[in-house]
């Protein structure tokens, strides 16, 4: 077998619905070409090494997907076969760990629990069988990690080089009440015309994700900064020097931007709270101004900038009535305090976004777990768009 971190393979980067658009940008904006997008991945060429970098500095990706073989497989069995012909030993310690996730649709299988040990007796097996021993496993992912997609009667397994999901960066250690994943806020700021100088107000902010990740955008901080333990380190060829220039590269791109306002708000004393210590751990609280008030008191600096909003969507019937009139205020304090700025709303809930009063420029499509989402956009214009009208000649 030839060293995976200098081979080039199919990469597979995974990311939910609706982030794709995003996540090739980033791609791109590394230097990679990708070789195709779908509906929730790019597909590109590259090494193990390649995939280090990737983890690091990709927002709005899940996983980072390196291909070791493609087989035909019409069941369990054939899955077992050719995985056991895989040289294991030469990728992982006797005295290793490592975990087995997968994405079966075959007609044999109705539990991919099944897949995943099958997979796992391969490698166990493959492995005592050469080295007379056997690296443990278990379905935490803090060893190496392994994926089998399987679709119909072709499989293909993969290093899974990042382990844990790429969508939490990392810094978040006091989650707050009702969180943004923080993949998905990114994928958002990004999805705004915000341009990275201008002032960035964030009320009703809760936990802050979307104000902490607007501030590490702006300055160019990556998730690799907060995160110390990937699968891709549990791998046998596994260059850590390669890995400390990376993160030394991401440490000195950090820019600083003069004169950057980023301002997030919550009426909850705990809100802000949570929010100062997320943002301190993700380096950028002193970026951030923080207030405890209602959104209506929100600072607003001159125009131009960014506010955004992400107020709650409800699900019980006695909350649909109250916010029915907090999206009617947020309407009217855009229109009236905002003047000059790019609004957006991002909301699950586009009967409630109904009452806040405005016509959409756009609506950009998301999910935040199966609820499906949009990002709603205001051009907040300072008086009437309208040309004044002309007194009639007398």
């Amino acid at each position: 077998m030839s060293n995976i971190f200098k081979t080039p393979s199919r990469i597979i980067v995974t990311c939910s619905k609706r982030h794709t658009t995003y996540l090739e940008q980033e791609i791109i904006e590394l230097g990679y070409t990708p070789v195709r997008t779908f509906v929730t991945g790019v597909e590109l060429l590259g090494t193990v090494n390649d995939c280090i970098v990737l983890n690091l500095n990709l927002r709005c990706c899940s996983q980072v997907l390196y291909s070791l073989k493609e087989f035909p497989a019409n069941g369990p069995d054939q899955v077992y076969d050719n995985l056991i012909q895989y040289p294991w030993e030469e990728l992982l310690k006797p005295d290793g760990y490592f975990s087995i996730t997968s994405n079966a649709d075959h007609f044999t299988i109705n539990n991919e629990l099944f897949v995943n040990v099958k997979v796992k007796d391969a490698i166990a097996d493959r492995m005592r069988r050469e080295t007379s021993r056997r690296p443990d496993s278990g379905s935490v992912k803090e060893g190496a990690v392994f994926h089998l997609y399987w679709k119909e009667e072709q499989a293909e397994i993969f290093l899974d080089t990042s382990g844990e999901t790429l969508a939490k960066h990392g810094y978040r250690k006091i989650p707050g009440k009702a969180p943004m994943m923080e993949s998905l806020a990114a994928a958002t700021v990004l999805a705004t015309k915000w341009d990275r100088t201008s002032p960035f107000v964030n009320p009703m902010c809760g936990s802050a994700t979307v104000a902490i990740e607007a501030a590490l955008i702006a300055t160019n901080r990556r998730p690799g900064l907060f995160r110390k333990n990937y699968s891709f380190m549990h791998v046998t060829g596994y260059d850590v020097s390669f890995y400390n220039e990376q993160v030394e590269k991401l440490n000195a791109q950090i820019k600083e931007v003069v004169g950057l306002k980023i301002i997030a708000t919550d009426i909850s004393d705990d809100a802000i709270m949570i929010s100062k210590v997320n943002a301190g751990l993700a380096g950028v609280e002193h970026l951030i101004e923080f207030g405890i008030c209602d959104f209506e008191q929100t600072t607003i600096p001159e125009a131009p900038g960014v506010i955004y909003f992400n107020p709650e969507y409800g699900e019980r019937l006695g909350e649909i009535s109250e916010l029915e009139t907090t999206y009617a205020r947020i309407g009217d304090f855009m229109k009236k305090k905002c003047q000059g700025y790019l609004g957006y709303i991002f909301t699950g809930n586009l009967d409630l976004a109904k009452k806040i009063g405005l016509k959409a420029s756009r609506r950009i499509e998301f999910y935040t777990g199966k609820i499906d989402c949009r990002l709603l956009e205001y051009e907040l214009y300072g008086g009437s768009k309208r040309p004044p009208k002309q007194n009639p000649e007398n």
